[in-house]
């Protein structure tokens, strides 16, 4: 074998291996991006679905505005609720089950801090709890008390600020 023939050979050698280093460089940066945009679309999707499921939540809770306060209401009738009974019944017609109770809804789902509030998230009152609403976005609640029944409250300032206590994520 000659010089020339040796050398041509090592500049071949050289070659192939340089291509096969790229190719399985290539193919080493692109899976992991695949998967990446893999969970990432499944990330959005479920963070749409449970949008979705809000807007219906509130929707649906929106309905009953001004229906009547009445402590003790059972979460089968619609011509009276007290704050559990109203959320209880208006997350059944959505598909989610929830305890009957202030204190029981408080102890579901996930911890939302109060500066990452969703609408659709379950926001408490008082300690120990006892008073629960809906979250529905730009500081407003919606849940019912006393003479207004089911109504829109500011949660950012005055009295449900100064008695806010917790919030619950139950949306998945």
């Amino acid at each position: 074998m000659t010089i020339m023939t040796k050398s041509r050979l090592k500049k071949s050698l050289l070659g192939i291996t340089l291509s096969v280093s790229l190719i399985t460089s290539i193919n080493l940066i692109a899976i992991p991006q695949s998967a990446h945009a893999a969970s990432s679309d499944a990330a959005t999707s479920a963070s749409t679905a449970a949008s979705g499921k809000a807007k219906s939540i509130i929707s649906t809770g929106k309905q009953y505005l001004g229906v009547r306060y009445q402590f003790g209401a059972t979460k089968d009738r619609t011509t009276s609720f007290d704050c559990s009974s109203f959320t209880q019944f208006i997350f059944a017609k959505n598909g989610i089950t929830l305890p009957r109770s202030s204190k029981e809804q408080s102890q579901v789902g996930t911890f939302v801090a109060k500066n990452q509030l969703q609408p659709g998230d379950l926001v408490f009152f008082y300690s120990p709890i006892h008073h629960v609403g809906i979250y529905i976005g730009n500081g407003k609640i919606m849940h019912t008390y006393g003479s207004p029944g089911v109504t829109i409250s500011d949660i950012t300032s005055g009295w449900w600020s100064d008695h806010y206590k917790t919030a619950r994520r139950v949306i998945n």
